[in-house]
């Protein structure tokens, strides 16, 4: 059975778009597509006083349902899509949701922006709690965004389209990481760009010592890459090492990227499930559509 992928809707901008996204992503990979709107009605013992009071919230919360099915019914006629309407609180509703599918879409608002509930605090947490993949779009992302400035519509036409980033830390294991991002790449008949960022320890650094540890970083991402040019023979992948501060350059490299992936490292702390200061950078800054990929 296929699992589908799932767009969490509540009527923003940020959602709108990650609808949109997530149906050229289920029409790529030959995948359903699932729409949840988290609707929770009052408790038995906060009923409003007339049925009319609960009706309105209730009509407006289908109507954001019911109009996501039919657009994208009729833009995507070749995808599979469902919907429902949970009366669960959203980030539970989500988190139920996802046990089943292939990846979670989300919107997100942009750096200081206003969008929905599940543009904000809502897609933040259920990046953190989510154990498969999460992608956060923003509004305005179209289908033309994903193309190069000459391209067509690429889950169309196959034209191309703009790379896929990945920012990865060869502290830590990539496995993950690596097969979500190839796989994106593949599905996009696009280029994949292995970012690692490195620094050199505070103080003078000679040029000589600057020049190895490049060349250091450069044998490792080689060596991450090799085997998975045999599973994936069609995807341009190559690694970058870039020097500087990690965040700004992470950010820097994916200026015209289609989609950005970093990982999430799982662990369990004091205040709970978190997710990295460059993660956490990239959601807020990132231009593109990022995806969040869980790892040990």
């Amino acid at each position: 059975m296929l699992r589908p992928i799932v767009v969490g809707l509540d009527g923003s901008r940020e959602s709108v778009a990650a609808a949109d996204w997530a149906a050229r992503e289920a029409l790529r990979r030959g995948l359903p597509l699932r729409l949840v709107h988290a609707w929770e009605a009052p408790p038995d013992g906060d009923v409003p006083a007339t049925p009319d009071e609960l009706q309105v919230p209730r009509y407006w919360a289908g109507r954001v349902l019911r109009s996501g099915l039919d657009r994208l019914t009729e833009q995507h006629p070749q995808v599979a899509i469902t919907g429902e309407q949970i009366n669960r609180p959203p980030i539970p509703a989500l988190v139920s949701e996802v046990d089943t599918a292939e990846l979670l879409v989300l919107g997100h608002e942009a750096f200081g922006g206003l969008g929905g509930y599940l543009a904000g605090s809502v897609a933040m947490a259920a990046v953190t709690q989510v154990r498969k993949p999460v992608v956060l779009v923003r509004a305005g992302w179209s289908a033309t965004s994903e193309n190069l400035p000459d391209g067509g519509d690429c889950a169309v036409k196959g034209t191309a389209c703009r790379d896929v980033v990945l920012g990865i830390d060869l502290r830590h294991s990539c496995e993950p990481l690596l097969e979500f991002a190839l796989q994106a790449a593949q599905f996009r008949r696009a280029a994949l760009r292995i970012v690692h960022v490195w620094q050199l320890p505070h103080g003078r650094v000679g040029a000589g010592e600057r020049g190895r540890r490049a060349r250091e970083v450069d044998w490792a991402l080689d060596a991450l890459l090799d085997p998975w040019r045999e599973k994936f023979p069609t995807v341009s992948a190559r690694g970058v090492a870039v020097n500087g501060p990690p965040g700004q350059e992470l950010l820097r490299a994916a200026r015209d990227a289609g989609l950005l992936v970093v990982g999430r490292q799982v662990r369990q702390v004091a205040v709970g499930a978190r997710i990295g200061r460059i993660g956490h950078l990239a959601i807020r800054r990132a231009n593109c559509p990022v995806a969040v990929v869980a790892h040990d």
